[in-house]
């Protein structure tokens, strides 16, 4: 079925097939694409958009001496297969498999790792400025989609990369901006002839020629330069790039290989920043992402088929992201303040019926966290009730603003924090592992997690009418199913709940480890080993009444979380003991270690680090034993 794929296990073996095979090629990719994505799920539609423009990167350019980064890396999955990983993609995303995103340690090719987005440029003037500073003469090609642009570290890049004047190629692969066909081959025709060698060396000649002319010469060339900046201007969208100090050659078709493989050849002849707009299909060759490309962006696994005469499946309960963005609409329905903010993500974070429902007062900022956050103080200080809701990971680029323009200031501002803790097949990019801990040492921000959904429901009203910063988390995926409260009440903050009194321990949960808590006391009950648990909900103000009281009646904490130990739940409970004078408490803290979590589905990864209901339960029952021969003493254990 791939006759040429199949010949293919490096960029050396592409070189070998002649021009003319390249299209057939690309047909036999994205085929490959569309049956191991849908089997394993991933990154659908921009992959199949950026086919072609991968080939041509590497049947032009020699990796890995020469590197091609890869923004973001929803684009990388042709990469990887031209790479010599094509036998092992069926495992891409899988635990112990392949990563969806560039990796360094998993292949020579992947010249930076990626995971967030608007990082390609930076990197690559980074290593233009090596490859200067080391005399080497192979190239950088940083490629970046048009949605990455719009964050602010890559005009950032832009800006100094223009300035350095360093070798550097900067691909955009727009597949958002419509441009008509006959502009579009009019462009493609005049890229191709202000990069061809005859036009660069007759342009050359000609600057010469008028420079030297007396007196005049310099206004002329002068003139000369306006005019052709005009006609460029006029012609092509580059005069942003141009007056960032890049050579603009565009926009040109990204999935005519023709054109690829000429426009990149010329510009391997030129010196300096270039900037190449190429213009794509996103879901290219598939109509279904072609005509939805949002919803094939990101795909999940196919689901087995059921045998026959199986009874039908129970419905899933409705996720946290759906939950969270119900709450909001059902709040916002009678309070004309409360106001959403998404940095690009509106389905993701479930603010999509929000800005159906409200879309004046909702605003996708595109890909620049910094900004949505400020902006959200900004709003609060003229009175309104802003909800940032941004997932964990990408909060982590947003520290800045949450310290100096919202907690310094003390403005109302709710941050929501979807997919907390671990994320399953995205991996550690995208783990939510450490936002507990960056964020609960600054003054003035509440930080609390609920352990179910309708816990979530009254956390959100709570964070809205705190009148204070306020950080929510939440974990991706279904809830428990619990019934919902008509009616939404606040929480007191800073009381957590005790949920079963117990005398041998007590494990003090938060968020998503509060009914695997649950699970682990009734199979230590089995075992003869009587366990109290705590739902903390508050991180940030901890309940010291409840913690200190379990504390002093059990001699024994577990605490469990699903975040970074260093700096965490746990380390906050440390504190509070040690605070309170209580050093004869033993305490085991049950968490993320410190490392990454690699892949894999979240019930593989809670497994792996026991903070599932058998993984709690083991680890409390050793402790437990533990203690008759322990000398009473603060005792952390990880």
């Amino acid at each position: 079925m791939y006759k040429l794929l199949a010949k293919i296990n490096g960029p050396g073996d592409l070189k070998k097939l002649k021009e003319e095979q390249l299209e057939p090629l690309a047909e036999e990719v994205r085929a490959f694409l569309l049956e191991t994505v849908t089997a394993t799920g991933g990154h659908l539609a921009s992959n199949l958009g950026c086919v072609e423009l991968s080939i041509a990167l590497h049947y032009c350019f020699d990796s890995p001496r020469d590197k091609i980064i890869w923004d973001v890396g929803h684009q990388a999955y042709t990469h990887k297969i031209l790479t010599g990983r094509r036998d092992n993609f069926h495992t891409q995303r899988c635990y112990k498999g392949l990563s969806g995103f560039p990796k360094r340690s998993e292949s020579p090719h992947d010249a930076f790792g990626a995971g967030h987005s608007s990082t390609s440029i930076s990197a690559g003037l980074g290593m233009a400025v090596a490859n200067a500073l080391n005399e080497e003469q192979s190239r950088v090609i940083s490629v970046i989609g048009d949605g990455s642009l719009t964050g602010g570290m890559a005009f950032e890049a832009l800006n100094q990369a223009g300035h350095l004047k360093k070798n550097l190629i900067v691909v955009l692969n727009d597949n958002e901006m419509s441009i008509s066909k006959n502009v579009g081959a009019l462009s493609s025709f005049i890229s191709r002839k202000m990069t061809g060698s005859y036009y660069r060396s007759l342009k050359k000649e000609m600057e010469g020629l008028l420079a030297s002319i007396p007196a005049i010469g310099g206004n002329i060339l002068h003139f000369a330069k306006r005019a052709e900046n005009s006609l460029k201007g006029f012609l092509t969208p580059g005069t942003l790039f141009e007056a960032l100090g890049f050579e603009y050659v565009g926009p040109i078709a990204g999935h005519d290989l023709p054109t690829l493989l000429s426009v990149l050849e010329d510009l391997k002849q030129i010196e300096g920043p270039i900037l190449l707009h190429v213009m794509t299909k996103k879901g290219k060759g598939y109509q279904p992402a072609e005509d939805t490309p949002d919803k094939f962006h990101g795909i999940a696994p196919a689901a087995p088929v059921a045998p026959v005469g199986a009874a039908p499946a129970k419905p899933a309960p409705p996720s946290y992201t759906a939950t969270f963005g119900d709450t909001l609409v059902k709040l916002a329905e009678s309070d004309p303040k409360i106001v959403a903010i998404t940095a690009a993500m509106p389905d993701g974070t479930g603010l999509s019926p929000f800005a159906k429902r409200f879309p004046d007062r909702f605003f996708d900022v595109g890909i620049a966290e910094q900004h949505a956050l400020t902006f959200a103080a900004g709003l609060a200080a003229e009175g309104f009730r802003p909800v940032a809701a941004i997932y964990s990971t990408f909060a982590q680029r947003g520290y800045d603003q949450v310290f100096h323009d919202i907690c310094l200031q003390k403005l109302p501002v709710t941050i929501a924090l979807d997919r907390a803790g671990l994320v399953g097949d995205d991996g550690p990019t995208h783990h939510g592992a450490f936002d507990l801990s960056f964020l609960r040492h600054l003054p003035e921000l509440t930080v609390m997690a609920p352990k179910d959904e309708n816990e979530l429901r009254r956390m959100v009203k709570t964070a809205l009418y705190s009148g204070r910063p306020v950080s929510l988390r939440y974990p991706r995926g279904a809830g428990f199913g619990v019934p919902l409260d008509a009616d939404i009440t606040e929480l007191e903050i800073g009381k957590g709940e005790l949920l079963l009194d117990g005398g041998d321990l007590t494990i003090v949960a938060i968020g998503s480890t509060v009914y695997p808590a649950l699970q682990a006391a009734a199979i230590l009950k089995e075992k003869g080993i009587l366990a109290s648990v705590v739902n903390a909900r508050f991180v940030k103000p901890l309940d010291s009444e409840l913690i200190l009281a379990e504390a002093e009646k059990t001699g024994c904490l577990v605490t469990v979380e699903e975040n970074a130990l260093q700096g965490g739940f746990g380390s906050a409970v440390l504190e509070l003991l040690a605070d309170a004078g209580m050093t004869g408490v033993r305490v085991k803290r049950l968490g993320i270690p410190d490392a990454f979590v690699e892949q894999g589905s979240q019930a593989q990864l809670r497994a792996d680090l026991g903070i599932n209901g058998p993984g709690i339960a083991a680890n409390c029952e050793a402790f437990v034993k533990g203690r008759k021969t322990a000398a009473p003493q603060l005792c952390v254990v990880k």
